[in-house]
């Protein structure tokens, strides 16, 4: 039977390739690291993997790299603060070709890691636990996680990701180190295991959970989470990776309602039921206009930036767009914009010559001069953006 690569083991020097390795961060975690450690080594022997154990330290000042030297894992010390810095510094040292990662606080048993590795046999690429499939004792998650954090968060990642996972943030979790490299995963804080999923997701990866149990963690101190805090981390995290819910959406909404408005509006006052719309009306929606053209504008930078950064893969209906819409398709689009906002604007000041520059109806200049200014902006907002989306495809493969 093959056993855990060990520094105290007398075959620790042969060259034996490593198929797992578990990585565990730590930040004060000597009341529970050596459970964990024994619980993985049972895991090992009955698994028969050929296997490492390595503590990811984040900076322990109660003595917890002694006690996982001495119970022999490799201990990598990591300076740069916080939870996904120290994954990130354990997972690079990693050898195995399967890598698990989980909590060092004993909240999870690593004594039944073998399916999450079972799955990755089978051709997974990202294996997640899902605690809500396998059970959450008493105590061992608050209910403002159990009922509002993970489900609305989890839902929010399968609107935006297409992801299919119940529980997102579950902290055991297994994958191939090579899948770990594609993802180029760069997120210091507790939004690591968001950014795990997303990525795996915008990069086609397979993805699987497995039923896993969460227990109440060991430990007499607070936990490292803050539920407020690390959940809006979360929360930004998602929208700043999905261009399509933070701008598109929302601007294509305010780009619609804004020109509907406007439309109705152009030849005259609108009743609706009791309420009159009158130029008051047509001077939001043309503002509503502006903003949701420069939000579609925003989701179109995000995107052609994220593309470029490998932050997501290429978009082929966007690519298909660009080589039809270029700089010089849209100055010509901004141009007759511009001037047709600006042969409005004649058109105003004629009707203000009609009455000898005197006084005017507001209620009918003001249909004339709206338009006027929003086409003008419009063509203004295209010009620009047609140079700096420009800049953007210099590259952009």
């Amino acid at each position: 039977m093959k056993v855990a690569r060990c520094p105290a083991s007398p075959v620790q020097n042969a060259p034996v390739a490593v198929e797992v390795s578990i990585v565990m961060p730590c930040l004060n975690e000597v009341e529970t690291l050596a459970a964990c450690i024994a619980d993985t080594r049972e895991a090992i022997s009955k698994g028969g993997y050929t296997a490492e154990i390595i503590v990811a330290d984040n900076g322990s000042t109660d003595g917890s790299q002694l006690v996982a030297r001495e119970l022999g894992a490799k201990v990598v010390d990591v300076q740069r603060k916080g939870y996904g810095s120290a994954l990130i510094g354990g997972i690079d040292a990693a050898q195995g070709r399967f890598v698990v990662m989980g909590d060092a606080d004993a909240s999870y048993d690593f004594g039944a890691i073998a399916p999450l590795i079972a799955k990755l046999r089978e051709g997974y690429d990202l294996v997640l636990g899902n605690r809500f499939l396998g059970g959450i004792e008493p105590g061992a998650m608050p209910w403002s996680h159990r009922w509002l954090g993970n489900p609305i968060l989890s839902t929010i990642n399968k609107m935006f990701f297409h992801a299919r996972v119940g529980d997102t943030h579950c902290g055991l979790r297994a994958f191939t180190k090579d899948a770990y490299q594609k993802m180029h995963l760069r997120a210091t804080g507790m939004e690591f295991a968001s950014e795990m999923v997303i990525k795996a997701s915008l990069k086609g990866m397979r993805i699987t959970e497995v039923p896993v149990v969460l227990r109440p963690d060991g430990r007499s101190r607070p936990p490292h989470l803050r539920t407020w805090r690390d959940g809006w981390r979360h929360l930004r995290f998602m929208l700043v990776f999905s261009p399509r819910w933070l701008f598109l959406y929302p601007g294509l909404a305010f780009l619609v309602v804004g020109l509907g408005l406007s439309a109705l509006l152009f030849a005259g006052p609108l009743r609706i039921g009791g309420v009159r719309l009158d130029i008051h009306t047509m001077l939001v929606a043309g503002f509503l206009a502006l903003l949701g053209y420069q939000l579609v504008l925003f989701a179109v930078f995000t995107k052609m930036f994220a593309i470029r950064e490998g932050f997501h893969p290429p978009h082929p209906a966007l690519q298909t767009l660009l080589r039809y819409v270029t700089l010089e398709v849209g100055l010509l689009a901004g141009a007759l914009m511009v001037l047709g906002g600006l042969a409005a604007l004649v058109l105003a000041v004629t009707s203000w010559q009609s009455v000898g520059f005197g006084n005017l109806n507001p209620s009918t200049t003001m249909r004339e001069v709206i338009p006027a200014v929003v086409l003008l902006s419009l063509g203004t907002q295209t010009i620009f953006a047609s140079f700096f989306i420009s800049i953007l495809s210099i590259d952009l493969s």
